[in-house]
């Protein structure tokens, strides 16, 4: 029996658990302001809240409910439109979309509200509402209206009490009265555990996508709430991060803005606000795109993988000897991704990222890549480059990494090292560019990691001569 709490009701179902979100919403429990769009997690007209209690804190995100399995609904409060409106007046959010002419044929609109009133639940303020959108896509609009009122709601929010935010946002009609019990609900809930069978899933947006209807047929065996593939933990110079970290985690984590001062700057790159707040780094590794960003990303760290079988022993091995060819990798059917860890970068370690696609935000890369690399009195002592998009797997560049170990760190170096680059890579043509074309945008993405990392010492005048 699946329990959890859909706004202000308990739910208690036999449902499927691999059904989608979205479907038991509107078909089994009739709330159609939940619309479905693209059901593949990119329109953003499905979202809902998913609220997990922490610390007798009830911490919300927004996820987009047409790939995300009725199972791991379980144990949470999930939040529609409905789940936010007033019995008699429009709330905050609401008022703010009407005053600012923010609508027109109105079915993006729920998506809108669900994600602002996301957005004023949180406590983070380094974040815009306008970021809080970043997944809710609108035809009509033109956006500026939905931007104003964005802007309008965080001006409201500057007065939020963070010591007794949920009082302080129940009396500003942000949300509705209810939202005040639903931490001692939560605690009460006994929530199922699943079997450990048929196939694996973590939040979703992969395989979802892709085999949504199969999945509301088959068995499946969510990871999602299983806590040994939770976290982030820091110990004797090496970052281990669990399985199940999404992106979201990664970015937010303190300890991991020093040791990557540009992290959100990177990941803001990698889809929207919803997916970030679903996807996985183990999904990501599995789904074993050639183009996946946190492959790439992983890869450029040198990082280990320790892989767990059923019975609880562990194997580990370098992340590069993951991904062998195109969707295959060197996990077994008794095996699930534990977790991933690095050395942590010391003060002569530089590392970046660079991402290109049709759109700067929200889009699959057509080309991407990461690098590490440790330099000492202008000698490469250490390097670690990798690229997506031109190869049948997420590329780590080992002929090019060695070839820049005990280089002196200059223009030369890096033009020659490009040319090792582009005998390592064999990009095909296909939606998102031709194979010239993602030559190119190696070649370039390559070079950007050293005009960034070492502007004194490489320049872009030398390296396009």
């Amino acid at each position: 029996m699946i329990q959890f709490i859909l706004n202000n009701q308990l739910i208690k179902t036999s449902a499927h658990a691999g059904i989608t979100l979205l479907d038991f919403i509107r078909d089994n429990k009739q709330l159609k302001g939940t619309k479905i769009g693209c059901r593949e997690g990119d329109c953003g007209a499905c979202t809902v809240l998913v609220g997990e209690l922490k610390d007798n804190k009830v911490t919300y995100q927004s996820n987009t409910s047409c790939i995300s399995p009725l199972g791991n609904a379980n144990g949470k409060h999930i939040v529609t439109v409905e789940g936010v409106n007033l019995p008699n007046e429009l709330n905050t959010v609401q008022k703010a979309m009407t005053d600012n002419y923010a609508t027109q044929c109105g079915f993006c609109t729920p998506g809108f509200v669900v994600s602002m009133t996301g957005y004023a639940l949180e406590n983070n303020k380094a974040n815009s509402c306008n970021d809080a959108i970043s997944g809710n896509i609108c035809r009509c609009t033109g956006y500026k209206s939905i931007e104003k009122a964005g802007l309008a709601v965080e001006e409201k929010l500057q007065q939020k009490d963070e010591n007794n935010a949920v009082a302080w946002l129940i009396n500003e009609g942000f949300v509705p009265n209810y939202f005040d019990t639903i931490p001692e609900r939560l605690s009460q809930l006994q929530p199922k555990t699943f079997e450990k069978n048929g196939v694996k899933v973590a939040n979703g947006t992969d395989v979802y996508v892709r085999y949504a209807d199969q999945m509301a047929e088959e068995d499946v065996h969510l990871l999602t709430d299983q806590n040994a593939l939770k976290g982030i933990s820091f110990s004797e110079g090496v970052c281990t991060l669990g399985a199940n970290t999404t992106v979201t985690e990664i970015a937010e984590s303190k300890k991991l803005q020093t040791v990557f001062p540009k992290l959100k700057q990177f990941l803001k790159l990698v889809s929207s606000e919803q997916i970030r707040n679903m996807g996985t780094i183990g999904g990501n590794f599995v789904n074993a795109s050639p183009i996946g960003d946190m492959s790439i990303f992983f890869l450029a760290l040198n990082s280990t993988l320790t892989i767990q079988k059923e019975d609880g022993s562990e194997r580990q091995i370098p992340f590069q000897e993951f991904h062998q060819n195109y969707k295959v990798y060197d996990l077994h059917d008794n095996e699930i991704l534990k977790d991933i860890s690095f050395k942590v970068p010391q003060s002569n370690d530089k590392f970046n990222f660079e991402k290109v696609s049709k759109r700067t935000h929200l889009d699959i890369a057509s080309v991407n890549a990461a690098g590490r690399i440790t330099v000492e009195n202008d000698l490469i002592t250490d390097a670690h480059f990798s690229v997506g998009g031109t190869a049948a797997i997420p590329k780590y560049l080992s002929k090019t990494n060695a070839f820049l170990i005990g280089k002196t760190i200059n223009s030369e170096t890096v033009k020659e090292a490009e040319t090792i680059l582009q005998s390592e890579i064999s990009p095909i043509s296909d939606v998102r560019g031709a194979s010239e074309y993602k030559r190119l945008l190696a070649k370039q993405l390559f070079f950007a990691h050293f005009i960034e990392l070492f502007p004194k010492q490489v320049e872009l005048k030398k390296l396009m001569a």
